[in-house]
């Protein structure tokens, strides 16, 4: 068969340009050369030009540029393969061809355009519809208002405006459809924001993120009645954030009774494409319109977004701008043609269907779960999950916390929202960062709060997400539960521990994913805020260090970067053999070693100035007493001399030291007679935690002991003290090969000599104690 040449050179080309992108591997110099080299600043224009492979490399190195700094997003990128190529060769086809002859192009864009209009409308179920391709997936719907605006007022292309003051339009969205989405309508249309209502969702019977059908039946009601034209009414197909699905048939019957468009968007419409479809979802193939985003759904880069309509006025369709006259416009379906046919109906069922069995798989595994909450609308078939972790009562617990919350309901309500909200956010967050193939991303809805979503049909096609990584993604699961529960119970004891121990501050920071956070309150004396401040912040600072030098499983942090509490100890997540108490008592007391290091050190100064003028006084003093003892001869210069040869004055010499442990003068006496620097009083030793000196071997700091507090008894004393005498008798270990010498041989004698001698002294003490005892019975005998 013959081929084009230039299609051949470009399909070459493409080729070529998309191996030297992906290819990662690049040599040390070039490396050494990029980090020096000012890609990120604008230059001039190169007048000789460059060649296409140093083009190529400049983009690379911007692509790649920051790959270095931030390598656990570089494997979140699309992977494209070979129908992504498929895609990106579109586009620079898309370019050829708008270069033939008009009629050349009119033929071959029709072509394009009613392929992969034909092509969609069968995949997913909808007959007889026409096709708009458009970049922004709003912009289908813009284009379908117009269309409506259009087509129910006919003066509108004459008069404009002034037709819709005379009878002011309304469409309707749900409150869970995406935001800004009605804002944005009314800006692009022209339209005040008094033509966009709202409605609520369900709030006493089925799903909390489905539109409340009753109620928005009273709504068009009230708004016909007042003078107004119910328009159009966006449903959802898969709600951004929970992936419900509206009552698709009640609502399509009310448009058709107030003479409504029905426009259906979301998610679950990719369901249309398999042979089973749950009923709400295959109900939206009798809307007016929908809207497809295939890039997403099957892992294609760059392809347009695709609004399915009915409409039989193709006038109409070409005012609201939903078909062009422009040849060129068509193109933009070249990409999604040539993609369609590389992978074929098979190959997109079984991308949809693969993503559907994702999340089957997690849904099923979740059910298992203790403290995982799901909100699906079906139990057996939900293309989006949606979980959070939520700790529910025992019988015991939920009486005391009922009678708690009945007192001050609101305040625990809240705190407890925000508090599962601020878990369930660093939930996802762990997730996202240790299984990052799942893409689990982190959603915000009204009545669940903060909850982690796995949506496959959004990111595995473009993820490249398999079983095993939903499986990954339940071990990982499984191994934060307990952090989470044991972290969420020692908070409230951590509270209460951190507000009874003296020099602590609890601060409540309902924002913060860890245990809690707590300050170290410095005791100023008089001193100005600003002063005070610096000291705390010095403390609190040097406090986090010390902590963080301990050898412990515990994360201490200043907090997060934007929105945290200043000069405050930041508590990450907690294991349930966590010693609350050590803890607590560790922080104070390392708190008090470092002010009272700091108040030494501000102290010192003035301390040594004082012993300073003190030490010149006694010297004075010291040399007038001198003067008396030496008498007045001897301090004549000749005199002096003479006298002193023939009756030398023995005088010892007399000086003063400055102790700063002390803080007081001493004497050289003993350094001159002794000829030896006096080591002074020893300061005595930094108290520690009891805690800690009851560690057992190889357990770290702020654990709990594996014993039971049960076990430690009188009589587990008793014999603990027994074990250690046995230990003392018992000869030392010795290593292979090693024998005993004279000296452990000597060593051994004496402690074998001293146990006896102790069992002996206590024999005796026994035996004392046992005649007296007789005596006093035969005395108190014979008395009688």
């Amino acid at each position: 068969k013959m081929v084009d040449p230039t299609l051949a050179e470009m399909g070459k080309n493409l080729n070529e340009a998309m191996k030297m992108l992906e290819d990662n591997q690049r040599k040390a110099e070039e490396e050494n050369e990029k980090k020096y080299a000012r890609k990120d600043i604008p230059g001039p224009l190169q007048g000789s030009g460059q060649d296409m492979v140093s083009i190529l490399q400049l983009v690379q190195n911007l692509m790649h540029g920051e790959e270095e700094e931030e390598t656990s997003q570089a494997y979140r990128l699309q992977n494209v393969g070979e129908q992504g190529h498929m895609a990106l060769l579109g586009h620079s086809l898309a370019a050829y061809i708008s270069v033939l002859d008009r009629e050349r192009l009119r033929k071959l864009t029709t072509r394009i355009l009613s392929d992969t209009t034909l092509w969609l409308c069968r995949l997913f179920r909808y007959e007889n519809g026409s096709a708009y391709y458009h970049e922004d997936d709003r912009e289908g719907l813009l284009k379908i208002c117009r269309l409506v605006i259009h087509t129910r007022y006919e003066d509108y292309t004459i008069e404009g405006f002034n037709v819709l003051y005379t009878k002011q339009p309304v469409i309707y969205i749900s409150s869970a459809a995406r935001t800004g989405l009605g804002q944005a309508l009314c800006n692009q249309l022209g339209l005040p924001l008094s033509c966009m209502c709202r409605v609520p969702c369900n709030t006493m019977f089925g799903s909390q993120h489905q539109m409340d059908v009753a109620l928005l039946d009273r709504v068009i009601k009230d708004d016909v009645e007042s003078g107004k034209l119910p328009l159009l009414l966006v449903a959802n197909a898969g709600t951004p954030g929970a992936g419900h699905t509206d009552k698709l048939g009640r609502l399509k019957e009310l448009c058709e009774q107030y003479n409504m468009w029905l426009h259906v968007e979301g998610v679950n419409l990719a369901t249309l494409a398999l042979g089973y479809v749950s009923s709400s979802v295959l109900a939206a193939t009798k809307c007016d319109s929908m809207t497809l985003t295939l890039g997403s759904w099957l892992g294609l880069p760059a392809v347009p977004a695709v609004t399915l309509y009915r409409h039989e006025d193709p006038s109409l369709s070409l005012a609201a701008g939903l078909t062009s006259s422009q040849p060129v416009e068509k193109l933009r379906a070249l990409p999604l043609w040539l993609s369609l046919q590389y992978l074929g109906h098979d190959g997109i069922v079984e991308r949809i269907k693969h993503a559907s069995q994702l999340s089957q798989r997690l849904l099923e595994n979740l059910k298992n779960l203790d403290f995982i909450k799901t909100s699906v609308e079906d139990e057996l078939s939900s293309p989006v999950v949606v979980f959070k972790f939520f700790r529910e009562y025992s019988n015991r617990d939920q009486t005391s916390h009922a009678a708690q919350a009945s007192t001050i309901q609101h305040p625990i309500i809240s705190n407890e929202r925000y508090i599962y909200d601020t878990f369930n956010q660093w939930l996802g967050e762990q997730l996202a960062q240790l299984v990052p193939a799942s893409g689990v991303d982190v959603v915000e809805l009204e009545d669940e709060g903060t909850c982690v979503r796995f949506s496959p049909l959004m990111t595995s096609a473009v993820l490249g997400t398999e079983i095993q990584d939903v499986d990954q993604l339940v071990d990982c699961l499984k191994m934060k539960i307990p952090v989470l529960t044991s972290t969420l119970q020692l908070r409230e004891e951590f509270e209460q521990e951190v507000r009874r121990t003296v020099g602590l501050l609890y601060i409540e920071d309902l924002s913060w994913p860890g245990l809690g956070v707590v300050r170290y309150n410095y005791h100023s004396d008089g001193k100005n805020d600003d002063k005070q401040e610096k000291e705390l912040e010095k403390i609190n600072t040097e406090l986090l260090k010390k902590l963080n030098e301990l050898e412990s499983d515990l994360t201490f942090s200043l907090g997060p970067e934007f929105g945290g509490q200043k000069n405050c100890v930041y508590i990450g997540m907690v294991t349930e053999d966590l010693d609350v108490s050590e803890l607590v008592e560790t922080i104070a007391a390392t708190g008090r070693e470092i002010e009272e290091n700091s108040r030494l050190l501000e102290n010192m100064t003035e301390v040594v100035r004082k012993g300073i003028q003190e030490a010149q006084l006694q010297l004075q003093k010291a040399n007038e007493e001198r003067l008396l003892e030496e008498g007045l001869l001897r301090q004549i210069p000749v005199v002096g001399s003479v006298l002193n040869w023939f009756s030398p004055f023995q005088a010892s010499p007399k000086g003063r030291t400055f102790n700063l442990t002390a803080g007081s003068l001493e004497s050289t006496e003993s350094t001159y007679v002794s000829k030896a620097q006096g080591t002074g009083t020893t300061p005595p030793p930094t108290p520690t935690s009891s805690l800690a000196k009851q560690r057992l071997p190889g357990q770290k700091i702020f654990k709990r002991s594996l014993r039971s507090s049960d076990a430690f008894s009188e009589t587990s004393s008793v014999s603990h003290c027994d074990d250690l005498e046995k230990v003392d008798q018992r000869p030392p270990a010795l290593f292979p090969g090693q024998e005993q010498g004279p000296l452990e041989t000597e060593k051994a004698e004496e402690r074998k000599e001293v146990a006896q001698a102790t069992k002996t002294d206590t024999e005796d003490i026994q035996s004392d104690k046992l005649p007296r005892d007789c005596t006093k019975v035969e005395e108190q005998e014979g008395q009688r």
